[in-house]
């Protein structure tokens, strides 16, 4: 039996690997360790209703802030990705056990007890699976629909890319609000960091998404600090823009551990400041771009500004 808290065996993939070094983290991305009652109260939830949160797996850096406020992000379908991403801290391999039939239940009933009004739901990637669990996510679409049908639902879903082209339509077809799939970093480079992924695929997956329902927001995001330039950001930009993509999240990479790829640099505020106002000059609809973004951060908060920008446009046109 694995025990996932052992690093060696939690990546034995990695384990080979030399140490990158993890340099020290400056100023502007420290954050307080998770107190409070919130958020002892949000893991008392979880851990009742034995549900996996990707805050805890991928070691969020704002788990203590989202957790105070009683939202998390809940990674369905398990805890072992069948992926083995370099920037990862998921756990990686085979994973042990068969989909959880009963788990779109609990997520929902979860879902209810928080009293959230906008909730992420997350996966690892389930390659193992004939539709990389595209039917579980649907299922727990429905499930919170049924249970809290004023929760406005997000989804960030794996690529589907061993799946027939049905499986994404089934996702589409249970109506989330927000349709996330990050493409993590720019195409250069996925050979090291996104070994298992292809980054058109990823990006013709949501420009499918549009295409299938025009009316679904559409969100990506990248971290920056692995070893790309600003002149690669701004052509991930003009790639998305061109798959209709709505929102765009960047944020800072940090190393989990130093089997991980190792951060290039620590990239600046100011230098956030100026990718969010690039991304804004080519059409998104809503874009957050700081050291701390991750892609659940604020979903809430940025779901409504989303909603907002789109009826302004609507308006003008």
């Amino acid at each position: 039996m694995r025990d996932l808290k052992i690093p060696a065996e939690r990546h034995p993939e990695k384990a080979r690997r030399p140490d990158n070094p993890q340099p020290k983290k400056p100023s502007w991305i420290r954050v307080k360790a998770p107190v409070g009652e919130g958020y002892k109260q949000t893991a008392k939830i979880m851990r009742d209703h034995k549900l996996v949160t990707v805050c805890e797996e991928a070691g969020c850096p704002n788990v203590g802030e989202c957790w105070s406020q009683g939202h998390a992000t809940m990674m369905i379908m398990g805890e072992v990705c069948t992926r083995a991403c370099t920037f990862c801290n998921i756990a990686t391999g085979k994973p042990p056990e068969a989909l959880d039939v009963f788990e779109p239940g609990r997520v929902a009933d979860a879902v209810q007890k928080l009293g959230l009004n906008h909730v992420v739901i997350t996966s690892v990637d389930r390659d193992d699976v004939e539709d990389g669990g595209a039917e579980h996510f649907a299922q727990t679409i429905r499930a919170i629909r049924k249970r809290s049908p004023d929760t406005t639902i997000e989804i960030l879903t794996p690529d589907f890319i061993k799946c027939a082209p049905e499986a994404l339509e089934v996702v589409v077809a249970a109506r989330p609000d927000v349709f996330n799939h990050n493409l993590e970093t720019v195409p250069g480079l996925y050979p090291e960091v996104r070994p298992g992924a292809r980054y058109f695929h990823s990006l013709r997956l949501l420009q499918r998404v549009k295409e299938l329902d025009p009316t679904m927001f559409t969100k990506s995001g990248i971290m920056v600090g692995l070893g790309e330039n600003r002149q690669s950001v701004v052509q991930v930009m003009d790639d998305m823009r061109a798959a209709d993509i709505d929102f765009l999240t960047i944020g800072q990479y940090l190393q989990p551990t130093p089997k991980h790829h190792a951060v290039d640099r620590f990239v600046t505020p100011e230098e956030f400041s100026a990718y969010e106002k690039s991304a804004y000059g080519k059409g998104f609809l809503m874009v957050s771009a700081t050291p701390l973004t991750r892609s659940s951060y604020h979903a809430g908060d940025d779901f409504a500004r989303l909603r907002d920008a789109r009826m302004k446009k609507l308006g003008q046109g």
